[in-house]
Formats: C-alpha cells, structure tokens, sequence
C-alpha cells in the first residue's frame, strides 16, 4: 500500500459528525443526503448500491426518502439494495427488516425485483431452519454480485446504512457475540440475540468496511451513552459500533439527543 493509499484509509477511518435538531429533522437530512449520493454514483458508473438497516431510524430514513421532493432524481430500476442484518423470521413477517422497508418505500418506487436483495427466511430455500447456512447463501449472494474492479467477496457499496443500539450494536453484531470477532466470513448467523428475535442473519465487519461510505443513525436519549462509548475510543468488542468505518467516509448521523453526552468540541453546531 502506497503512503497515500494508506493516508485516505486512515482519514476515512476518521468519523465525521453531523448533529441535526431532532429525529425528524435528521431522517429528513440524510433521505437527502442519500438521494445527492445516489444521483452522483449513477451518473459516474450509471448503477449505485446501498445496503438497508432497520430499526426506528433506519426506516424512518425510509419513510423520509418516500416523502421527499426529491426522490424521483434516483433511477430506482438501477439501484441495487442489500440488507446489513435481518431477523430469521419467516418471509413477509411484520418484523422482517425487508418487510418494513418494502412498506416504508420500496412499494412505492420503481425498482427492478432482481436488484433487491433480501436475506432468506427460514424455510425458503435448500437451508431450511438452518441460520448458518442461510447466512452462507447470502455470502454467496454477494460473492456472486463482485464486478471484476471489486478486491473482495462483497461488492464496494456506495453507502452502508447502521441503526446504533442502545447497547452500541450495528446490525446483528452485539458485544462480546461471536459475530464481532469474526475476521473472515462476511455474513453469520447469529444465536442467542440480546434482542427478540435470537436468531437472526448479520454482515460481518469485514463486510461492512468494503463499503465506500458507511453512515451510522443514532437519535434519541437512549442512544446517548452508546454514541459516546463508540466515538470515546472503545473497542470494538465492547462497542460494535466503534469498529465500523467505510473505505472513503464514516459518517454519523446524530440528533441533539444523541450527541448530548459527546463534549460539544467534538461535533460542529446543529444544522438547523
């Protein structure tokens, strides 16, 4: 790796902050936010990828983009969507992630079915009840989707959307699981959830960090001792959330509440 390659991989590894009023205000920044990313990345290469989260944040950035203005900028039919998480729970299932996302936008959009890449729920498919070996499905999934430009086993998505858990946890990879400590798989089942459903489906950090841009939602009291623990310089097994960043960008979206225990140095003044 040359000096400067490796100087853009460590200012990328840099997070920069954004902290908006409140909630609503926030969702409706990034849903623009995403829309100008999307836009550029299809005029430069004519497709762009973004991988979905869930959550109250994740789909109320959902919501967001479905009530913009703006959203009919985006050529949906060439944008290709993936999932960071998702609980294994049977298909249509109201706490799907995919669920919630199809209601909060992704039905009311003119995207191209091949292009939308749900994680597999139990019984659809040659794995069964089997976590593990849906998650290996998916891995193939993404393997399959690498372009002759891409250096792994994941495509290089243009933004990788992050809900932060009250606890610090991205996607499904909570403290101390096994999941976080993973160093060569990109997608894991995961067993014995802290959160309900205890099984579910994970990108792992080596999936995560092949994005350019990765963005991490956090708004709310509630998430106001995680947002601190992960930006204080905790690791990664204590504080998932410390341990993502994209290849070009890292990107946290914060309301006010959120950002409330970072000292006011650390972030510039409120958006609006």
């Amino acid at each position: 790796m040359t000096g400067s390659m490796a100087s853009s991989e460590a200012t990328s590894r840099v997070p920069q902050l954004v902290v908006h009023r409140d909630a609503p205000l926030m969702a409706q920044a990034a849903a623009a936010r995403l829309i100008t990313r999307v836009v550029d990345a299809q005029a430069g290469r004519g497709t762009a990828s973004v991988v979905l989260t869930g959550g109250r944040n994740g789909i109320a950035l959902l919501h967001a983009l479905a009530e913009s203005p703006a959203r009919d900028a985006v050529d949906w039919s060439r944008l290709d969507l993936w999932w960071g998480d998702e609980r294994f729970v049977p298909a249509g299932d109201p706490e799907r992630n995919d669920a919630q996302a199809r209601d909060a936008l992704l039905n009311r959009v003119g995207l191209d079915p091949a292009r939308v890449h749900p994680m597999p729920a139990p019984g659809g498919g040659p794995w069964g009840d089997d976590a593990d070996a849906a998650a290996a499905a998916y891995a193939a999934e993404l393997a399959a989707a690498c372009g002759s430009e891409e250096h792994g086993p994941v495509p290089t998505f243009d933004v990788l959307l992050l809900g932060v858990g009250p606890d610090a946890h991205v996607a499904s990879l909570f403290p101390e699981h096994p999941g976080v400590r993973e160093g060569q798989r990109t997608v894991v089942g995961v067993h014995g959830s802290p959160k309900p459903p205890p099984t579910r489906i994970s990108l792992t950090l080596p999936a995560i960090r092949a994005a350019r841009e990765v963005w991490l939602l956090a708004a709310g009291a509630d998430k106001a001792t995680a947002v601190a623990m992960a930006l204080s310089g905790a690791g990664e097994l204590q504080a998932p959330a410390a341990g993502v960043y994209g290849r070009r960008r890292t990107l946290w979206l914060l309301d006010r509440a959120a950002a409330a225990h970072l000292p006011p140095q650390l972030y510039p003044p409120a958006t609006a």
